[in-house]
């Protein structure tokens, strides 16, 4: 298994990419080499300082790095030999069977939507987050801004993913389905959640329990809560913020509102493409960058992408 990391992305690389690299390794012992992507010269005397094992990764030389402020396309076009643009070639090559990063969020996707293509079937991929639920386990929620604007058939192949990603990556068995909604009574809320009930309701393929509202998110109501990107990140960046509180009020050491840190969940997959692309918080420190590298190996493991082809070929879902 080969797993691609941009050593450039994040404010804090490459060290803190170093330090997640070094947990990493020191974690799993399976069979994985790291390609490890950036400016050899900015990083190489790093690996030699944390003892990172030679043996397991293998150095590729990227040039340039693309900033965060710069514009998505033009730079990963203009900036072929960039930590991103080589990320994404090895990736769609075969060379590396998965790529991560903490850089230029909007270069990841844009990569990811004309190097890796989204799966046949797919309409829209989509980004998802996980939530942390009061009796310890995790939920689903998802979109989470990739798509503000969506359609009935978007929130349903949504639900889809979700469900094969709650199933095959964060190992719930069986998980539930629930649509965001201002209400649980069917027929509430805007046009696009009243038309969206009736497809969910009908698809055999995942487990619909109906509408939940915003305060079943942290409840045991649903595994798996679907919504548009608009909506979605808006619930994201409110979560983000009761850690920022915790923090403030020196209440970060609490068990339950630790669980809302970054770092736990490491990046978040586009769900939907051909292959496993994870991108990570701009300020990944090196816990998130060890998590979002063992995400993309349980990824690889599972043969999540194909999985998700199988489905949309058998089920044929619109």
């Amino acid at each position: 298994m080969n797993i691609g990391l941009d050593m450039m992305g994040g404010d804090y690389a490459p060290l803190e990419a170093i330090k997640g690299l070094k947990l990493f390794l020191d974690e799993y012992t399976g069979p994985v080499t790291l390609f490890c992507i950036g400016q050899q010269e900015n990083f190489t005397s790093l690996l030699e300082e944390h003892k990172i094992d030679q043996s397991r990764i293998k150095v590729i030389n990227a040039p340039e790095v693309i900033g965060y402020h710069e514009h998505p396309a033009k730079a990963l076009k203009e900036k072929q030999q960039s930590s991103i643009a080589i990320g994404f070639h090895l990736l769609s090559s075969g060379k590396i069977d998965a790529f991560a990063s903490a850089g230029n969020t909007g270069a990841m996707l844009v990569g990811t939507m004309y190097t890796i293509k989204a799966i046949e079937g797919v309409q829209r991929p989509t980004i998802a987050t996980v939530i942390p639920k009061l009796n310890g386990t995790t939920g689903l929620l998802l979109d989470v801004g990739l798509n503000v604007d969506c359609k009935p058939e978007h929130l349903n192949q949504f639900a889809v993913l979700g469900n094969l990603y709650a199933q095959k990556v964060l190992g719930i068995d069986k998980p539930t389905v629930g649509l965001l909604n201002i209400g649980e009574e069917e027929g509430k809320g805007n046009q696009l959640a009243q038309t969206t009930y009736p497809l969910l309701k009908e698809n055999a393929s995942i487990n619909f329990i109906g509408n939940v509202e915003g305060r079943d998110l942290i409840q045991n109501k649903a595994d798996v809560v679907v919504c548009d990107g608009f909506t979605g990140n808006v619930i994201l960046k409110m979560a983000e913020t009761i850690y920022d509180i915790a923090v403030h009020r020196k209440l970060e050491d609490d068990q339950y509102l630790h669980r809302f840190h970054y770092e736990n969940y490491g990046g978040t997959p586009i769900l939907g493409v051909a292959k496993p692309v994870l991108i990570g918080h701009g300020i990944s420190n090196d816990v998130a960058f060890k998590n979002m590298i063992l995400q993309a190996v349980k990824m690889v493991e599972s043969d999540f992408c194909n999985i998700i082809k199988s489905a949309f070929h058998s089920e044929k879902v619109d």
